[in-house]
Protein backbone atom coordinates (compact mmCIF):
# COMPACT_ATOMS: atom_id res chain seq x y z
CA UNK A 1 0.00 0.00 0.00
CA UNK A 2 1.19 3.50 -0.80
CA UNK A 3 -0.18 7.00 -0.26
CA UNK A 4 0.79 10.24 -1.95
CA UNK A 5 -0.15 13.35 0.02
CA UNK A 6 0.60 17.05 -0.10
CA UNK A 7 3.77 17.76 1.86
CA UNK A 8 2.76 18.27 5.51
CA UNK A 9 3.73 21.06 7.89
CA UNK A 10 4.54 20.83 11.59
CA UNK A 11 2.61 23.51 13.46
CA UNK A 12 4.41 22.99 16.79
CA UNK A 13 8.14 22.23 16.83
CA UNK A 14 11.08 22.68 19.19
CA UNK A 15 14.45 22.88 17.45
CA UNK A 16 16.59 24.17 20.36
CA UNK A 17 19.90 25.76 19.35
CA UNK A 18 23.60 24.92 19.11
CA UNK A 19 24.60 21.32 18.45
CA UNK A 20 21.15 19.91 19.15
CA UNK A 21 19.69 22.19 16.46
CA UNK A 22 22.28 20.89 14.02
CA UNK A 23 21.33 17.30 14.89
CA UNK A 24 17.54 17.51 14.73
CA UNK A 25 16.62 20.01 12.02
CA UNK A 26 17.38 17.53 9.17
CA UNK A 27 14.69 15.17 10.48
CA UNK A 28 12.00 17.84 10.33
CA UNK A 29 13.14 19.28 7.01
CA UNK A 30 13.07 15.81 5.44
CA UNK A 31 9.34 15.36 6.02
CA UNK A 32 7.81 18.81 6.52
CA UNK A 33 7.63 21.89 4.34
CA UNK A 34 7.23 24.41 7.18
CA UNK A 35 7.15 24.45 10.93
CA UNK A 36 6.02 26.81 13.64
CA UNK A 37 9.19 27.02 15.74
CA UNK A 38 8.74 27.48 19.47
CA UNK A 39 10.60 30.33 21.21
CA UNK A 40 11.46 28.80 24.62
CA UNK A 41 15.24 28.99 24.32
CA UNK A 42 17.63 30.32 26.96
CA UNK A 43 17.20 33.28 26.82
CA UNK A 44 13.71 33.13 25.28
CA UNK A 45 12.88 34.71 21.93
CA UNK A 46 10.91 37.70 23.17
CA UNK A 47 11.73 40.21 20.40
CA UNK A 48 11.36 40.24 16.64
CA UNK A 49 15.07 40.91 16.12
CA UNK A 50 15.94 37.81 18.14
CA UNK A 51 13.44 35.74 16.15
CA UNK A 52 15.06 36.85 12.91
CA UNK A 53 18.51 35.94 14.21
CA UNK A 54 17.28 32.53 15.39
CA UNK A 55 15.70 31.91 11.99
CA UNK A 56 19.05 32.50 10.31
CA UNK A 57 20.65 29.93 12.62
CA UNK A 58 18.02 27.39 11.60
CA UNK A 59 18.50 28.09 7.90
CA UNK A 60 22.27 27.64 8.25
CA UNK A 61 21.73 24.26 9.93
CA UNK A 62 19.55 22.89 7.13
CA UNK A 63 20.86 20.26 4.72
CA UNK A 64 22.06 21.61 1.40
CA UNK A 65 19.24 22.39 -1.08
CA UNK A 66 16.53 22.09 1.59
CA UNK A 67 13.53 24.41 1.09
CA UNK A 68 12.23 23.96 4.65
CA UNK A 69 10.71 27.21 5.93
CA UNK A 70 10.84 27.94 9.69
CA UNK A 71 7.92 30.12 10.80
CA UNK A 72 8.99 32.03 13.89
CA UNK A 73 7.15 32.88 17.11
CA UNK A 74 7.57 35.32 19.99
CA UNK A 75 7.56 34.32 23.65
CA UNK A 76 4.89 36.31 25.47
CA UNK A 77 5.92 37.88 28.79
CA UNK A 78 4.33 40.26 31.28
CA UNK A 79 6.27 43.10 29.64
CA UNK A 80 5.73 42.39 25.93
CA UNK A 81 4.61 45.60 24.24
CA UNK A 82 1.95 46.15 21.57
CA UNK A 83 4.65 47.74 19.41
CA UNK A 84 6.64 44.48 19.49
CA UNK A 85 3.59 42.70 18.08
CA UNK A 86 3.43 45.28 15.31
CA UNK A 87 7.13 44.76 14.53
CA UNK A 88 6.58 41.00 14.49
CA UNK A 89 3.69 41.21 12.06
CA UNK A 90 5.63 43.55 9.78
CA UNK A 91 8.73 41.31 9.80
CA UNK A 92 7.31 38.71 7.46
CA UNK A 93 8.94 35.91 9.46
CA UNK A 94 7.06 35.92 12.80
CA UNK A 95 3.68 34.21 12.52
CA UNK A 96 2.40 33.83 16.08
CA UNK A 97 2.93 34.56 19.77
CA UNK A 98 3.31 31.77 22.33
CA UNK A 99 1.69 31.89 25.76
CA UNK A 100 3.53 29.92 28.42
CA UNK A 101 2.05 30.25 31.89
CA UNK A 102 5.13 30.88 34.04
CA UNK A 103 6.57 27.56 35.20
CA UNK A 104 4.35 25.34 33.03
CA UNK A 105 7.05 23.50 31.05
CA UNK A 106 10.64 23.58 29.75
CA UNK A 107 12.16 27.09 29.87
CA UNK A 108 8.85 28.70 30.82
CA UNK A 109 10.11 30.54 33.88
CA UNK A 110 9.89 33.85 31.99
CA UNK A 111 6.29 33.23 30.95
CA UNK A 112 3.13 35.11 31.80
CA UNK A 113 2.12 35.47 35.45
CA UNK A 114 -1.11 37.45 34.96
CA UNK A 115 -2.62 37.26 31.46
CA UNK A 116 -5.62 39.51 32.09
CA UNK A 117 -3.80 41.92 34.38
CA UNK A 118 -0.65 42.52 32.32
CA UNK A 119 -1.24 41.45 28.69
CA UNK A 120 -4.53 43.06 27.65
CA UNK A 121 -2.96 45.76 25.40
CA UNK A 122 -0.91 43.09 23.63
CA UNK A 123 -3.95 40.86 23.12
CA UNK A 124 -5.90 43.79 21.71
CA UNK A 125 -3.09 44.48 19.25
CA UNK A 126 -3.01 40.82 18.25
CA UNK A 127 -6.72 40.91 17.45
CA UNK A 128 -6.25 44.00 15.28
CA UNK A 129 -3.30 42.49 13.41
CA UNK A 130 -4.80 38.97 13.22
CA UNK A 131 -1.76 37.52 14.98
CA UNK A 132 -2.49 34.05 16.42
CA UNK A 133 -1.95 33.26 20.09
CA UNK A 134 -0.54 29.77 20.67
CA UNK A 135 -1.49 28.50 24.11
CA UNK A 136 0.22 26.04 26.41
CA UNK A 137 -3.02 25.18 28.16
CA UNK A 138 -2.15 24.31 31.74
CA UNK A 139 -2.48 26.13 35.03
CA UNK A 140 0.57 26.05 37.27
CA UNK A 141 -1.07 26.19 40.69
CA UNK A 142 0.65 23.42 42.69
CA UNK A 143 -2.65 22.65 44.41
CA UNK A 144 -4.15 21.48 41.10
CA UNK A 145 -3.52 17.83 40.23
CA UNK A 146 -1.15 17.53 37.26
CA UNK A 147 -3.71 15.45 35.36
CA UNK A 148 -6.37 18.16 35.79
CA UNK A 149 -4.33 21.22 34.83
CA UNK A 150 -5.56 21.36 31.23
CA UNK A 151 -9.24 21.22 32.20
CA UNK A 152 -8.79 23.86 34.90
CA UNK A 153 -6.96 26.10 32.39
CA UNK A 154 -9.87 25.81 29.97
CA UNK A 155 -12.37 26.72 32.67
CA UNK A 156 -10.44 29.55 34.32
CA UNK A 157 -8.29 31.08 31.56
CA UNK A 158 -9.16 29.97 28.04
CA UNK A 159 -12.94 30.30 28.18
CA UNK A 160 -12.76 33.81 29.70
CA UNK A 161 -10.11 34.75 27.12
CA UNK A 162 -12.29 33.69 24.18
CA UNK A 163 -15.30 35.48 25.68
CA UNK A 164 -13.31 38.70 26.07
CA UNK A 165 -11.62 38.46 22.67
CA UNK A 166 -13.95 36.42 20.40
CA UNK A 167 -11.97 37.40 17.29
CA UNK A 168 -8.55 36.47 18.67
CA UNK A 169 -7.15 33.54 16.72
CA UNK A 170 -6.16 30.92 19.30
CA UNK A 171 -4.45 27.57 18.86
CA UNK A 172 -4.70 25.30 21.86
CA UNK A 173 -1.42 23.47 21.54
CA UNK A 174 -0.83 19.73 22.11
CA UNK A 175 -4.28 18.98 23.52
CA UNK A 176 -4.46 16.01 25.88
CA UNK A 177 -8.04 15.67 27.12
CA UNK A 178 -11.62 15.11 26.02
CA UNK A 179 -12.31 18.45 27.72
CA UNK A 180 -10.03 20.18 25.21
CA UNK A 181 -11.62 18.35 22.29
CA UNK A 182 -15.08 19.41 23.44
CA UNK A 183 -13.95 23.01 23.96
CA UNK A 184 -12.46 23.28 20.47
CA UNK A 185 -15.51 21.68 18.85
CA UNK A 186 -17.81 24.09 20.67
CA UNK A 187 -15.83 27.18 19.59
CA UNK A 188 -15.91 29.23 16.39
CA UNK A 189 -13.78 27.31 13.90
CA UNK A 190 -12.59 30.56 12.33
CA UNK A 191 -10.84 31.54 15.55
CA UNK A 192 -10.12 28.46 17.67
CA UNK A 193 -8.18 25.36 16.63
CA UNK A 194 -5.84 22.78 18.17
CA UNK A 195 -2.68 20.88 17.39
CA UNK A 196 -2.35 17.18 18.19
CA UNK A 197 0.91 15.36 18.83
CA UNK A 198 1.86 11.75 18.02
CA UNK A 199 2.31 10.92 21.69
CA UNK A 200 -1.10 12.14 22.79
CA UNK A 201 -2.84 10.30 19.97
CA UNK A 202 -0.90 7.02 20.43
CA UNK A 203 0.01 6.74 24.14
CA UNK A 204 -1.86 6.98 27.42
CA UNK A 205 -0.48 7.50 30.90
CA UNK A 206 0.19 3.79 31.38
CA UNK A 207 3.06 4.31 28.91
CA UNK A 208 4.89 6.27 31.60
CA UNK A 209 5.09 3.31 33.99
CA UNK A 210 4.84 0.00 32.13
CA UNK A 211 7.99 -2.05 32.68
CA UNK A 212 9.36 0.61 35.03
CA UNK A 213 9.53 4.39 34.80
CA UNK A 214 9.80 5.42 31.12
CA UNK A 215 11.49 8.85 31.00
CA UNK A 216 11.37 9.08 27.21
CA UNK A 217 7.55 9.02 27.35
CA UNK A 218 7.46 11.95 29.77
CA UNK A 219 6.21 15.21 28.33
CA UNK A 220 4.16 18.23 29.37
CA UNK A 221 1.24 18.30 29.25
CA UNK A 222 1.59 14.82 30.69
CA UNK A 223 -0.07 11.82 29.02
CA UNK A 224 -3.64 11.21 30.19
CA UNK A 225 -6.12 8.34 30.63
CA UNK A 226 -7.14 6.11 27.71
CA UNK A 227 -10.57 7.76 27.48
CA UNK A 228 -8.85 11.04 26.64
CA UNK A 229 -6.56 9.45 24.06
CA UNK A 230 -9.57 7.87 22.39
CA UNK A 231 -11.43 11.17 22.32
CA UNK A 232 -8.49 12.91 20.64
CA UNK A 233 -8.04 10.11 18.09
CA UNK A 234 -11.73 10.15 17.25
CA UNK A 235 -11.77 13.93 16.79
CA UNK A 236 -8.69 13.98 14.59
CA UNK A 237 -9.75 11.09 12.37
CA UNK A 238 -13.28 12.45 11.99
CA UNK A 239 -12.13 14.89 9.35
CA UNK A 240 -12.79 18.01 11.44
CA UNK A 241 -10.95 21.08 10.15
CA UNK A 242 -10.36 22.30 13.71
CA UNK A 243 -7.41 19.95 14.38
CA UNK A 244 -4.04 19.83 12.67
CA UNK A 245 -0.60 18.31 12.93
CA UNK A 246 1.77 19.69 15.56
CA UNK A 247 4.37 17.25 16.81
CA UNK A 248 5.64 19.17 19.85
CA UNK A 249 8.86 17.31 19.06
CA UNK A 250 11.16 18.34 21.91
CA UNK A 251 14.70 16.93 21.90
CA UNK A 252 16.76 16.54 25.05
CA UNK A 253 20.09 14.83 25.52
CA UNK A 254 19.72 11.34 26.96
CA UNK A 255 21.52 12.31 30.17
CA UNK A 256 18.94 15.02 30.81
CA UNK A 257 16.09 12.53 30.43
CA UNK A 258 17.59 9.55 32.27
CA UNK A 259 18.47 11.26 35.54
CA UNK A 260 17.11 12.00 38.99
CA UNK A 261 14.95 14.87 37.70
CA UNK A 262 14.41 14.21 34.01
CA UNK A 263 13.29 16.84 31.49
CA UNK A 264 9.84 16.87 29.94
CA UNK A 265 9.79 16.40 26.17
CA UNK A 266 9.49 13.66 23.56
CA UNK A 267 11.61 13.69 20.42
CA UNK A 268 9.32 12.44 17.69
CA UNK A 269 10.24 14.20 14.43
CA UNK A 270 11.70 11.06 12.80
CA UNK A 271 8.60 8.96 13.54
CA UNK A 272 5.70 11.41 13.62
CA UNK A 273 4.25 10.78 10.16
CA UNK A 274 4.57 7.02 10.62
CA UNK A 275 2.60 7.18 13.88
CA UNK A 276 -0.09 9.51 12.55
CA UNK A 277 -0.57 7.18 9.56
CA UNK A 278 -0.95 4.22 11.95
CA UNK A 279 -3.75 5.99 13.86
CA UNK A 280 -5.62 7.00 10.71
CA UNK A 281 -5.25 3.50 9.24
CA UNK A 282 -6.60 1.88 12.42
CA UNK A 283 -9.59 4.24 12.31
CA UNK A 284 -10.28 3.43 8.65
CA UNK A 285 -9.65 7.08 7.85
CA UNK A 286 -6.51 7.19 5.71
CA UNK A 287 -8.46 9.36 3.26
CA UNK A 288 -8.60 12.06 5.96
CA UNK A 289 -4.88 12.05 6.83
CA UNK A 290 -3.91 14.57 4.15
CA UNK A 291 -6.30 17.25 5.42
CA UNK A 292 -5.06 16.85 9.02
CA UNK A 293 -1.39 16.86 8.04
CA UNK A 294 -1.33 19.24 5.09
CA UNK A 295 -4.46 21.39 4.74
CA UNK A 296 -6.01 22.36 8.08
CA UNK A 297 -2.95 24.13 9.47
CA UNK A 298 -2.18 26.47 6.57
CA UNK A 299 -5.89 27.13 6.09
CA UNK A 300 -6.25 28.29 9.72
CA UNK A 301 -3.12 30.45 9.52
CA UNK A 302 -4.20 31.92 6.18
CA UNK A 303 -1.17 30.56 4.34
CA UNK A 304 -1.00 28.70 1.02
CA UNK A 305 -0.88 24.92 1.06
CA UNK A 306 2.36 23.29 -0.03
CA UNK A 307 2.62 22.33 -3.69
CA UNK A 308 5.04 19.41 -3.36
CA UNK A 309 4.14 15.85 -2.34
CA UNK A 310 5.48 13.09 -0.13
CA UNK A 311 4.97 9.34 -0.25
CA UNK A 312 3.88 7.11 2.63
CA UNK A 313 4.62 3.45 1.93
CA UNK A 314 3.43 0.44 3.93
CA UNK A 315 7.04 -0.61 4.47
CA UNK A 316 8.15 -1.80 7.93
CA UNK A 317 11.22 -0.03 9.31
CA UNK A 318 13.03 -0.04 12.64
CA UNK A 319 13.40 3.20 14.57
CA UNK A 320 17.04 3.81 15.63
CA UNK A 321 17.79 3.36 19.33
CA UNK A 322 19.23 6.89 19.41
CA UNK A 323 20.65 9.70 17.30
CA UNK A 324 24.17 10.80 18.18
CA UNK A 325 25.50 14.33 18.06
CA UNK A 326 28.61 16.09 19.31
CA UNK A 327 27.82 16.19 23.01
CA UNK A 328 25.79 13.02 23.42
CA UNK A 329 22.73 11.33 21.99
CA UNK A 330 18.96 11.80 21.71
CA UNK A 331 16.51 8.92 22.16
CA UNK A 332 13.51 9.19 19.82
CA UNK A 333 9.94 8.17 20.45
CA UNK A 334 9.37 4.47 19.64
CA UNK A 335 13.13 3.81 19.83
CA UNK A 336 13.96 0.31 18.61
CA UNK A 337 10.39 -0.43 17.55
CA UNK A 338 9.22 -1.51 14.09
CA UNK A 339 6.78 0.94 12.48
CA UNK A 340 4.62 0.09 9.48
CA UNK A 341 4.60 3.33 7.49
CA UNK A 342 7.69 4.84 5.87
CA UNK A 343 7.59 8.45 4.60
CA UNK A 344 9.78 9.59 1.71
CA UNK A 345 9.87 12.59 -0.64
CA UNK A 346 8.41 12.39 -4.14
Amino acid sequence: MELSITRPDDWHLHLRDGEILQAVVPHSSQHFGRAIVMPNLRPPITATAAAMTYRQSILKALPKDSDFNPLMTLYLTDTTSPNEIKLARESGVVYAVKLYPAGATTNSQDGVTDLFGKCLPVLEQMVQLKMPLLVHGEVTNPDVDVFDREKVFIDTVLSPLIQKFPQLKVVMEHITTKDAVDFVLSSDERFVAATVTPQHIVLNRNSLFQGGLQPHNYCLPVLKREIHRQAIASAVTSGSKRFFLGTDSAPHDRKNKECSCGCAGIYNSPVALSLYAKVFEEAGALDKLEAFASFNGPDFYGLPRNSSKIRLSKTPWTVPASYSYGLGDIVPMSAGQVLDWLPSPL
